[in-house]
């Protein structure tokens, strides 16, 4: 007897030890994604600038007062030479080192500063310039040596500074690793979203509802719960080649569109609406239904007055973790083109538009070592909406949750 309670104590211990095991190797190999990610990623929020000082007055530069003034004001400072005067401007004040020196945007700093004071026009001063991105990543310590080489002398005349990439929330993307951004894959996700929420979220509480109290119990909705069942473990995919044939084949819409990913995503969305909502309406007690018929609602009024609200919580919860799902979904978007280089930001709906994953997924596969950092900012981008959705969903659960 006690030899058997001694093997089931030993057994009790084995078991425990084997989950703390799950549970230590888990949260191992969840801290080690978040340390690489964090690791790289936050040297892509970040640039590295070069100090030099330009002499726009000797430049005279052909261009008036007036012209500063309105929309042609871009168009007149490229058209005067201003790209050539700056990317000039470090090997005269650095010799060798400063040949090739800048980012292919740096000119555009010394554009916008021109348009906020056009008395630079007619003086000397120093900007801050972001440096081109194989000197970006020497000076982040991974870059050629003779690069390094290059840092190693600007930094040591004092003229290297590292600041905040405030372009890199603001911009689209772009071929040059120190011009991207992730404004325009993140609007274009935004978009996509609010199609897909406007209409898996209604068109499934109300399937959920008429599933849980209208439909007759026979083979035909058998079948139905089935299907819906089968298809919230459909492969993504096969969402994406359904609407490359349906709504694009079929309907014509325009291609690369938020609409289109969003009408897609919603496919694949719905289902998981559907089933969430059923879960929280058959958790609704019976007693709710049978009190509010007792003293003379209709039975449309006990829906919508009383079981929907109180199941609410649960349609949010399973609705906002479907959400997320999608958002992180890149297969479907990338079967009805959401892949291509969209060099600003969405204006609209029927748009050109990408994703946050697609975008990622279009980086990673740049040979260009200032890519990979980017590539990880923007993962850490994408995993902060991420847990701020499910984040909003365990507020809401909690808001509103009803216990009886």
């Amino acid at each position: 007897m006690r030899r058997r309670i001694r093997r089931r104590y030993a057994a009790e211990r084995r078991f425990r030890w084997l989950g703390l095991g799950a549970v230590a190797l888990s949260a191992m190999f969840l801290a080690f994604l978040l340390f690489t990610m964090v690791a790289q990623g936050a040297r892509g929020f970040t640039e590295t600038r070069v100090t030099v000082p330009i002499n726009l007055a000797a430049a005279r530069l052909p261009v008036m007062p007036a012209q500063l003034r309105g929309r042609g004001a871009d168009l007149a400072l490229a058209g005067a030479g201003l790209q050539d005067v700056v990317e000039r401007s470090p090997t005269r004040v650095f010799g060798r080192d400063g040949e090739g020196l800048l980012s292919p945007g740096a000119w555009m700093v010394v554009r916008d500063a021109i348009k906020a004071d056009p008395a630079l026009l007619h003086g000397r001063r120093r900007f801050d310039l972001p440096l081109a991105s194989p000197y970006d990543v020497a000076a982040k310590g991974e870059g050629t040596p003779q690069a390094e080489a290059v840092v190693a002398r600007l930094r040591a005349r004092g003229a290297i500074s590292t600041g905040f990439n405030l372009g890199f929330l603001r911009d689209a993307d772009a071929t040059d690793p120190t011009r991207i951004g992730i404004w325009g894959a993140l609007k274009g996700s935004l978009l996509t979203m609010l199609v897909t929420l406007a209409l898996a979220f209604p068109i499934g509480v109300l399937s959920a509802l008429y599933l849980e109290e209208y439909a007759p119990k026979n083979r035909w909705t058998d079948l139905i719960e089935v299907s819906i069942n089968n298809l919230a473990a459909v492969p993504s995919i096969i969402f994406g080649l359904l609407g490359l044939a349906v709504f694009l084949g079929t309907f014509g819409l325009p291609r690369s569109a938020p609409l289109v990913g969003g009408l897609t995503l919603a496919l694949m969305t719905m289902p998981v609406i559907v089933i969430a909502g059923r879960n929280a309406i058959k958790a609704v007690p019976p007693s709710i239904r049978d009190a509010a018929l007792g003293i003379g609602a209709s039975p449309v009024q006990v829906v919508f007055h009383h079981v929907l609200p109180l199941a609410l919580p649960g349609i949010l919860t399973g609705t906002i973790i479907g959400m997320a799902r999608a958002l992180g979904e890149t297969a479907p978007l990338l079967m009805i083109g959401m892949r291509a280089f969209i060099a600003a930001p969405p204006a609209g709906l029927a748009a050109p538009a990408t994703v946050l994953p697609v975008q990622i997924f279009l980086w990673s596969d740049q040979v260009d070592r200032g890519f990979v950092e980017k590539t990880s900012a923007a993962i850490i981008v994408l995993l902060v909406v991420l847990l701020a959705m499910n984040g909003l969903a365990i507020y809401l659960r909690n808001r509103f949750e009803t216990r009886w």
